[in-house]
């Protein structure tokens, strides 16, 4: 790889033995990905919870902190897997809360700006059109390349907090303009009222289209979409199709204009949102736990739960969990709307993500939920490994679902 001089100076150690060491591994990847140079990124986010960095990585993070590590550029955190002022009542093991303390400490301690949150484009940092970022979340990730036309890949853990420490990132994949481009057109003409719609269509071309480098480009839809639909759109084609990218004609910037260059087409309407729905199955019938995560929920997405749940109250014997970060609970607490989800028994878990919650199958266990009802077709997916029988359905529903105990 062709080093500047400032790199090949971290590299001899010149600026400590933490970035020496983040370089060597970047370079290591660099090499796998055939990349021929390093970019500077201004933006790094990382996850940084135990339940995925485990007691190894929180060993390396306390390694990294002795060698005094310290963060070149804004770093932010993905979202953590322990409410701290609820994690006794979900019965969540103290040991493992113990070291999420200590981790979050150990990232502070390297300058790390701890937002726990999966939606930081949403309420912290918004990359430019051309910028590069190092970002680890697959939601965050495909957001930043199509809706802002920023560059980053993937980043694993390890390589995101290299990043961080390097201040630059190797470059391949969605840093390269030729990775970029559309690949195959998706014409919409379903109405898409609903963020589970939106969500059912990344489902349907993710599915259909699992390949990192496919880049679709949906045109033809009758209005410009939310910046939420466009998150659960995101989210789901990244689960669903591990897809980094996306275009939307007139909406996102990089987005052509002229789709005669694409020879591969479907169309997604009424008729293929429903047999999304309809694929499901109901399992046991029982409808006793509703989740609104995966992503974190947005101030707006707050307001919408709180018109839906107005003077209703949760089924007697069932659960419903909302998360989403301290920004956004803090500004619904100021406008009422945390108050009436409370009021009606809903549970609001700040900073975390449910799907990556510590202890959750003993939980799931220990509360005999066997079905899982959420809007959001990404954490219907992703949740599987904790054996829950997953259903989509669309808000408005799930809210009658956590307030009727009826499943349809």
């Amino acid at each position: 790889m062709e080093l500047t001089s400032e790199e090949r100076a971290i590299l001899a150690g010149k600026h400590g033995e933490a970035p020496r060491r983040a370089l060597q591994y970047q370079i290591e990847v660099g090499r796998f990905w055939g990349a021929k140079r390093l970019v500077p990124v201004t933006n790094v986010h990382m996850m940084g919870d135990i339940e995925v960095m485990g007691d190894a990585g929180l060993e390396y993070l306390r390694e990294e902190t002795r060698l005094e590590a310290r963060c070149r550029v804004a770093t932010t955190t993905n979202a953590r897997c322990i409410d701290f002022a609820l994690c006794d009542k979900l019965g969540q093991d103290p040991a493992e809360v113990a070291k999420e303390r200590e981790l979050i400490q150990c990232l502070r301690c390297m300058d790390a700006v701890t937002t726990d949150t999966c939606i930081n484009y949403q309420t912290v940092y918004q990359p430019h059109l051309g910028e590069h970022v190092a970002w680890g979340d697959t939601g965050t990730v495909i957001y930043a390349n199509s809706v802002f036309g920023a560059r980053s890949n993937f980043e694993s853990g390890p390589a995101a907090f290299a990043a961080a420490l390097t201040g630059r990132t190797p470059e391949y994949g969605f840093h390269l303009s030729e990775h970029r481009k559309g690949t195959f057109a998706v014409e919409l003409t379903a109405a898409l009222e609903d963020l589970a719609d939106w969500g059912a269509v990344g489902k349907l071309v993710g599915e259909a289209h699992q390949d990192y480098f496919a880049v679709p480009v949906f045109h033809g839809y009758r209005r410009t979409p939310m910046a939420d639909e466009l998150k659960h759109l995101g989210a789901a084609l990244a689960s669903y199709g591990s897809m980094a990218m996306f275009h939307f004609v007139g909406v996102t910037p990089e987005a052509p204009t002229d789709l005669g260059f694409l020879s591969e087409k479907m169309i997604v309407g009424e008729k293929e949102i429903q047999s999304v729905y309809s694929g499901y199955s109901l399992g046991d019938g029982d409808a006793r736990l509703v989740v609104f995560s995966g992503p974190q929920q947005s101030l707006l997405e707050m307001k919408r739960l709180a018109e839906l749940f107005h003077e209703r109250r949760i089924k007697d014997g069932a659960a419903c969990f909302v998360t989403t970060n301290g920004a956004v609970l803090a500004q619904s607490r100021a406008l009422g709307y945390a108050g009436i989800l409370e009021k009606a028994g809903v549970t609001i878990l700040e900073g975390v993500c449910f799907y990556i919650l510590q202890n959750l199958s003993p939980m799931r266990s220990r509360n005999r939920w066997t079905n899982m009802v959420s809007n959001s077709a990404k954490i219907v997916n992703i949740i599987g490994a904790h054996r829950f029988n997953t259903i989509l359905r669309r808000t408005k529903e799930c809210v009658e679902i956590a307030c009727t105990g009826c499943l349809k």
